[in-house]
C-alpha cells in the first residue's frame, strides 16, 4: 500500500491558545470523514505536507498543526525573547483539547511520530475519552534514559561526531552533566553568535545519527528552522520533557486500556536499544506492534510508510 496523492488543506487558521501564542492548524481530506489528528516530531519540527499522505483523503478529516513555537505558529522559538516557559507538554496537551473543541470534534484518531508519539501518548492518557485510536511510529516515551542515549550513549557509535558535539560546550563539569540542558543554556544566551554556533553544533550531532554525511539535512540549512528546532528540542530534553516523573508514560500505560493502537517501529531505530517500544506494547492492552526490518527512525523509511498507511486504512474501516 503506497502513499496517497498530495492534497491541499480545505481550511486553515490560527488558534489563540493563550500566553501570547497562536497555533497554526489545517484540515485536509473529507470534511465529513473520520477525524484524525497528526502530531509532528522534534519537538519543534513543524507539520509537513508529507504527513497528509498517510491518510485516505476520502475517509479522513485530517487535522495537522504546528505545535507552539514552530512552523507557522507564533511567536517562533527562533526569536530571542520568545517565552519558552509557556511551551511545555501540559501546554501542548491543553492546546490539542482547545483545537478539538474549536473544530467541533468529539473523538479523533491521534497519529504521532517520534516526539509526536510522546505527546500523543500523554494526551491519550490525560484525555482518554477524546481518543478513538492511536497510530505511532519512531516510538518514544520522553524518558531521561532516551535523552541520555541520544545525547551521550550513541557517542560510542559515532565517536568523531560526538567529539565535535562535546567541543561545542565549555570545558569542565558541564560536559559531564545533561548535555541537552547544557546546550539549551547556550541557546538562551543573549549573544546571537553563541546561539548560532550552538544551534549548528546541535543539528550537526542530530544529523550524524541519521546516519548521513554532515549537514545533509536540508531543513537544518535554514537558520530560522535550525535555531528554533535546537532551542525547542533542548528545552524539552533538558527538562525531562516536562513530564511529572521518570518513565511516567510507561507507568501510566494501563490508562490506555480500551484504546486500540498500532506501533510501527523500524528494526534499526536507535531507540530500540532501550527496549522502550516493546515495554510499551506489553504494558498497553490492545496495542499492536509492527516491526519493519532494515528501517530506521521516522515516518518516511521504506516499509514504515506502507505500514502506517495500512494502519490508518484499517482504522478507517472500523478496525484492524
Amino acid at each position: 500500500m503506497g502513499l496517497y496523492a498530495e492534497i491541499e488543506p480545505y481550511e486553515h487558521g490560527m488558534l489563540d491558545v493563550g500566553d501570547g501564542n497562536h497555533v497554526y492548524w489545517e484540515t485536509c481530506g473529507n470534511p465529513r470523514g473520520k477525524p484524525a489528528l497528526v502530531l509532528h516530531g522534534g519537538p519543534g519540527s513543524g507539520a509537513t505536507p508529507y504527513l497528509r499522505r498517510l491518510f485516505d483523503p476520502a475517509a479522513y478529516r485530517i487535522v495537522l498543526l504546528d505545535q507552539r513555537g514552530c512552523g507557522r505558529s507564533v511567536p517562533h522559538a527562533s526569536v530571542y525573547g520568545t517565552d519558552m516557559s509557556v511551551n511545555t507538554t501540559a501546554h501542548l496537551v491543553a492546546d490539542l483539547e482547545l483545537l478539538r473543541r474549536s473544530l467541533g470534534i468529539e473523538r479523533w484518531l491521534v497519529w504521532g511520530v517520534s516526539w509526536g508519539s510522546v505527546l500523543a501518548l500523554r494526551y491519550a492518557q490525560t484525555c482518554t475519552a477524546a481518543v478513538s485510536e492511536l497510530v505511532l511510529t519512531g516510538v518514544a516515551t520522553g524518558s531521561d534514559a532516551e535523552v541520555e542515549l541520544l545525547t551521550r550513549g550513541l557517542g560510542k557509535v559515532f565517536p568523531e561526531a560526538f567529539e565535535r558535539f562535546l567541543a561545542g560546550l565549555p570545558e569542565g563539569a558541564v560536559r559531564d552533566g545533561n548535555l541537552a540542558a547544557a546546550y539549551n543554556r547556550l541557546l538562551e544566551s543573549p549573544d546571537p553568535g553563541v546561539r548560532e554556533r550552538a544551534a549548528r553544533a546541535w543539528t550537526d550531532w542530530e544529523t550524524a545519527m541519521i546516519p548521513a554525511p554532515p549537514r545533509s539535512v536540508e531543513r537544518f540549512e535554514d537558520p530560522v528552522f535550525r535555531a528554533g528546532f535546537a532551542r525547542t528540542v533542548t528545552h524539552y530534553w533538558g527538562n525531562g520533557h516536562f513530564l511529572d516523573g521518570e518513565d511516567v508514560v510507561l507507568r501510566d500505560a494501563h490508562l490506555l486500556d480500551g484504546v486500540p493502537g498500532t506501533l510501527v517501529q523500524g528494526s534499526l531505530d536507535f531507540g530500540n536499544l532501550l527496549g522502550i517500544v516493546w515495554r510499551l506494547h506489553h504494558a498497553w492492552p490492545g496495542s499492536e506492534l509492527v516491526v519493519v526490518d532494515h528501517a530506521g527512525h521516522g515516518a518516511k523509511a521504506r516499509g514504515v510508510a506502507e505500514a502506517l498507511v495500512a494502519a490508518t486504512d484499517g482504522y478507517a474501516r472500523g478496525g484492524q
